[in-house]
């Protein structure tokens, strides 16, 4: 049995910790990215389908190639950053399967024209959860991100997708060492009972 995670730890990734919308001068290491898919990757996702495929947009040109397609203060934020991330989906998830998950013939749940929805859904939901991994996985890692959308989806698959047309983008987001100037103050998050129940 785990022991529950100390205030400060729990801080780091949930109560202190925020989205940045600007960052220090200080670099992200290529290191440091691998140690982030290396927490991130062990997150679960249904039969360890593992869909996202990340961009790590480093070089001045793939931040540019990135920000022409959100808008305008998205596009700043990007150019900014040391490091804008395109967290994409693989819609072909299914056809590793029988590596990812072999204690059974889980591909066979996903095959066939008629579950391409199926498909779409599944990459889409495991996608999103390994986005969420990323986050805290960066936080742990005393790193800082500023998930966003407002860009073009389609605009986004032909820059970084066009020679993988199955894999498609989720969400992007920005990483690095936050500046503190840069956030608002913190916006409400509502009690328990608000929003839950107990049956």
């Amino acid at each position: 049995m785990s022991a529950p995670l100390d205030d400060a730890a729990l801080d780091q990734l949930f109560r202190t910790a925020r989205t940045y919308n600007g960052y220090t001068d200080q670099p992200v290491s290529t290191e440091q990215l691998h140690a982030i898919w290396d927490l991130m990757k062990m997150g679960p996702t249904s039969a360890n389908m593992l869909p996202a495929r990340l961009v790590w947009c480093v070089s001045d040109e793939a931040k540019q190639k990135l920000a022409a397609c959100c808008m305008e203060a998205n596009a700043k934020k990007i150019l900014a950053a040391p490091v804008s991330v395109v967290i994409g989906m693989d819609l072909e998830f299914h056809e590793l399967l029988p590596e990812l998950f072999p204690h059974t013939d889980a591909r066979s749940w996903f095959t066939g024209d008629d579950k391409a929805e199926f498909r779409r859904i599944s990459a889409l939901r495991n996608s999103s959860l390994q986005g969420a991994y990323f986050i805290l996985a960066a936080r742990a890692l005393g790193l800082d991100t500023g998930p966003m959308s407002g860009f073009d989806n389609a605009a986004v698959d032909q820059a970084f997708f066009a020679d993988q047309p199955h894999v498609k983008s989720n969400f992007i987001s920005t990483l690095g060492y936050g500046d503190p100037s840069t956030i608002f103050g913190r916006s409400p998050r509502p009690g328990f009972d608000r929003f839950n129940t107990i049956s």
